[in-house]
């Protein structure tokens, strides 16, 4: 198999060598850029697997390069940031990034998140049976189960758990829930998503008060776990 192939843009010298060290020693094939338009052409010449972004660059902030980026790529991006601030967190996954990691940070978790991206790049964008946890969604069906018992969920419970198991293990913000299952015209209508991701909770998670598949990212949105291996 041919290495895995990750870009980094970052306008911190010492950073992209501490992350070509850390990545070639995983077996990664590293290309680096250090600004937005550098980093652009680079993803179209390089071809990565996955990009690891840093917003604070030159030239443009990282999350309008995130945005330049979606118009013409899907490619996974994960962006390494000193930025901490919820509302930073939000406007990046808005934008497409696909999952934020802040400085300093740990390269087991970097290693951890690339790979976790590259799982959900490479599955099929919808698989028939999604198993985690005892929660089992058929898609094909359209029926859920958990422990072998089948779940009644309304027609909006069950659009909102398909958008997290075609997600599973993304964070996805509220806004970008909003938009997918009840519209562009909803977007601010935050009650929506947290009454609704209650009532799928009182029915999918034995110890709705435990939740152990439908996570909470503190002031981001939600994550459903990965899927069993």
């Amino acid at each position: 198999m041919s290495p895995v192939r990750v870009l980094v843009v970052d306008d911190e010298r010492p950073i992209r060598r501490f992350l070509r060290t850390a990545l070639a020693a995983a077996d990664m094939e590293v290309a680096e850029a250090e600004s937005g338009e550098e980093g652009m052409a680079a993803a179209a010449a390089f071809r990565p697997d996955v990009i690891v972004l840093d917003l604070g660059l030159p030239d443009l902030d990282g999350v309008e390069v995130i945005r330049r980026l979606r118009e013409w790529s899907r490619q996974p991006i994960i962006v390494l940031s000193v930025r901490d601030r919820e509302a930073d967190k939000v406007e990046a996954l808005d934008a497409g990034a696909d999952d934020y990691l802040t400085k300093p940070f740990g390269v087991g978790e970097l290693l951890a998140r690339i790979r976790a991206a590259l799982r959900r790049a490479a599955a099929p964008a919808e698989e028939p049976i999604f198993r985690a946890g005892g929660l089992e969604v058929d898609l094909a069906r359209r029926r859920v189960r958990r422990d072998e018992t089948e779940i009644a969920l309304t027609p909006t419970e069950y659009d909102l758990l398909r958008l997290f198991v075609r997600h599973a293990g993304r964070v996805l913000t509220h806004r970008q829930i909003l938009r997918e299952v009840w519209g562009s015209g909803y977007l601010e209508q935050h009650h929506l998503v947290r009454v609704t991701v209650s009532n799928l909770r009182r029915k999918i998670e034995p110890e709705p008060a435990r939740p152990a598949c439908l996570l909470t990212e503190p002031g981001v949105g939600y994550r459903l776990r990965e899927a069993d291996g």
